[in-house]
């Protein structure tokens, strides 16, 4: 009888050293990853509409975003606020634009005025309003990424246009839990294999180039369907409403 309530006993320690271990597992990877699933989605949204048609106008220098199509996040997805007339497109972008292996991808904080200039605006735009109509729905970063590559195989989704940018200089803006990274800059959608090509990363160079869909895609299969964008960035010295920027650390 001894023997079998000590052998009860160093199972049930070993039982909880295990479950304390993949605790400590579990703890460990969601310090890794700070936003390890969707926010509900009322934070995802704001509350006052003019507030984000202000700050979506902000991405731009008036000149730009006055006639802008403006586009606000409803629970449906992204709809029209404003019906412009130069073919630019200004909404106010949140996490879950971004690369989906981001770290961030899931941070409800992040509030990042685009405006798009119209090769944007037809070619990248309608993925961000299929992303947006996803997360509304309540639907995983999986099933978002084979949407998009139903979408491009049914040819729902149109081909990167070139000469697509895009404005980020609102002083406004919230883009990454790290600060120094929230910074005004012009971003260049393009179908360029090499960021080597655009003096990427070169010493001294103002130019940083970062896939579109994935930082480091686990395996090629992430990527079968999807066609590959580099985006390149470019800092700029102002905000849009042409005061400076501290560059200091960037």
């Amino acid at each position: 009888m001894r023997k079998n309530t000590i052998g009860a006993m160093v199972l049930t320690s070993f039982a909880l050293l295990v479950g304390l271990g993949a605790a400590l597992q579990a703890m460990a990877q969601e310090a890794a990853t700070p936003y390890p699933k969707m926010a509900p989605i009322d934070q995802y949204l704001m509350a006052d509409r003019g507030a984000e048609i202000a700050l979506a106008r902000s991405a731009a220098p008036e000149s730009i975003s006055r006639d802008a199509t403006i586009l606000v996040l409803g629970r449906k997805g992204y709809e029209t606020a404003v019906e412009g007339k130069n073919g630019f497109v200004c909404w106010v972008g949140r996490a879950w634009t971004g690369p989906f292996d981001w770290p961030e991808f899931w941070n409800p904080k992040v509030r990042a005025a685009d405006c798009q200039n119209p090769q944007a605006a037809r070619s990248t735009v309608p993925i961000v309003e299929l992303r947006a109509k996803m997360v509304m729905a309540g639907r995983s970063k999986a099933q978002m990424v084979s949407a998009l590559k139903a979408a491009y195989q049914n040819k729902q989704l149109p081909q990167l246009e070139s000469g697509a940018m895009d404005y980020m200089m609102s002083k406004s803006s919230y883009l990454t839990d790290e600060g120094g990274h929230n910074m005004p800059h012009l971003m260049f959608f393009t179908q360029v294999k090499d960021g080597s090509d655009w003096g990427s990363g070169a010493e001294g160079s103002p130019v940083m180039s970062s896939p579109y869909w994935f930082f480091a895609p686990k395996d090629p299969s992430q990527m079968k369907g999807l066609p590959p964008i580099l985006v390149f960035l470019v800092g700029v010295g102002n905000w849009s409403d042409g005061t400076p920027a501290n560059m200091q650390g960037h």
